[in-house]
């Protein structure tokens, strides 16, 4: 099952015709989600009869999101709850292969890739999450950001499967920095050893697709080492991709690329949809 968040807006709509695709190409159904409730703070002191104005509005969102996903000939069920939005899509990734969300959006799931909102969404879901935002390409490479550790494993399981039942390729990008500021601040006494670390970073990226290549033997692979700021390195990759896959709990080559600003940049500027891959909990 792939659940989708719906509010209303356009880019919530863009994001159910995304998994609607998905749904389809997966032969899985399509489970429509929306949320309404008052803040504790105002609950007291507006008329019950707002409540039942964001229920019958809610509704209204989840006819029009079904309207689109009947387009993709799909089949689909639907969720209305007065439950915060972030813990209704936790509970619902329960039993979900793939929790999709627009970019942007307002009413159930205002902000909700935007600051503490986003990180608590990525940390807690049950499944692999993508963010439907920017143009969404017929055609192009599969992006994944490879760890130096095995944190990234699942989000390169994650790219190779996608690639290949999109009959798509994949560009495996392992990103690197080291400065000379950087070994004078720590007080090297020597310069890094620039071409020694591309060279093992050549070497960390062949371990961690060790065996997919194998596995996947449909899908093309293009292996990428570069210097330079995690952020900058994959927005650059991202450009021409149908999708970019990074894990929750990057180190190394992409340090803090979910719980800093790493993430945070990707999900707002990143030209494709971003899928975000948590570390399943018995490697965490």
């Amino acid at each position: 099952m792939i659940v989708v968040g719906v509010d209303g807006s356009a880019s919530a709509l863009d994001a159910v015709r995304w998994a609607a695709m998905e749904a389809g190409r997966r032969r899985m159904p399509l489970r429509l989600v929306s949320s309404y409730q008052l803040s504790a703070g105002v609950a007291g002191v507006l008329d019950p009869g707002v409540l039942d104005v964001l229920r019958e509005q809610g509704r209204r969102w989840l006819a029009e999101a079904r309207d689109v996903a009947d387009e993709a000939g799909v089949r689909t069920s639907i969720v209305l709850a007065p439950v915060p939005a972030v813990l209704l899509l936790v509970r619902e990734s329960l039993d979900a292969s793939l929790l999709v969300l627009g970019s942007r959006g307002f009413g159930g799931f205002t902000g909700l890739l935007i600051g503490s909102t986003a990180v608590a969404l990525a940390g807690r879901a049950h499944c692999p999450m993508v963010v439907v935002r920017g143009e969404v390409p017929a055609h192009g490479p599969v992006v994944v950001g490879v760890d130096g550790l095995r944190d990234s494993e699942d989000a390169v399981a994650f790219a190779f499967a996608e690639a290949s039942a999109q009959d798509a390729d994949v560009v495996a990008v392992h990103v690197w920095h080291e400065s000379l500021a950087d070994a004078v601040l720590l007080g090297h006494p020597t310069p890094p050893d620039f071409d020694g670390a591309q060279q093992r970073a050549y070497e960390t990226l062949a371990e961690r697709l060790a065996g997919w290549q194998e596995k996947y033997p449909d899908v093309h692979v293009t292996r990428e080492v570069v210097r330079d700021h995690p952020s900058e390195a994959l927005l650059r990759y991202a450009e021409g991709a149908r999708l970019v896959v990074v894990g929750t709990r990057g180190r190394g080559g992409v340090r803090g690329l979910v719980l800093g600003s790493t993430s945070q940049h990707l999900l707002q500027h990143a030209p494709c949809p971003v899928a975000v891959v948590r570390t399943e909990p018995d490697r965490e």
